[in-house]
């Protein structure tokens, strides 16, 4: 059986593809989730890709990650990124590495998307890229 690596992704999320394009891109969140399982069916992986506008359920499923023993966590906390003291408090109470993904370059941004609580926690953050930020995490949990 493959190893499994959860795919978080936080509010809006479900909005890809429709919200600021100049932004986020085109793609979908389904279009992401088959790029991933594309490539990780390449690397013996399985994905487990999950959306939510709640926190709560964000921090649920980290600690569902570790309890299944996931290989890697790729969190897209989407605005969390910059708020959520509980979901970095989530990442350090866990065993399971988080990689911290972003479609966009936060850092190019407005002021207030500069600071990442996830990213303060997680293993490391693959931003900037577009959908292919998601590809290159996934390579990077692949390795890990």
């Amino acid at each position: 059986m493959p190893d499994t690596i959860f795919v978080l992704n936080g509010p809006n999320l479900n909005l890809l593809g429709l919200r600021e394009p100049e932004i986020y891109g085109t793609d979908t969140l389904d279009d992401i989730a088959g790029m991933l399982e594309d490539r990780a069916r390449e690397l013996d992986l399985a994905i487990d890709m999950r959306q939510s506008n709640h926190e709560g359920h964000l921090v649920d499923w980290l600690h569902e990650a570790q309890a299944r023993q996931a290989k890697a966590v790729l969190l897209n906390a989407g605005a969390y990124t910059h708020t959520s003291v509980a979901l970095h408090d989530a990442i350090k109470s866990v065993v399971t590495p988080v990689i911290e993904v972003h479609l966009s370059n936060p850092h190019r941004r407005e002021s207030f998307r500069h600071r990442s609580l996830v990213g303060q926690a997680a293993r490391g953050t693959i931003a900037g890229f577009g959908a292919l930020s998601y590809l290159l995490a996934l390579e990077a949990a692949a390795r890990l």
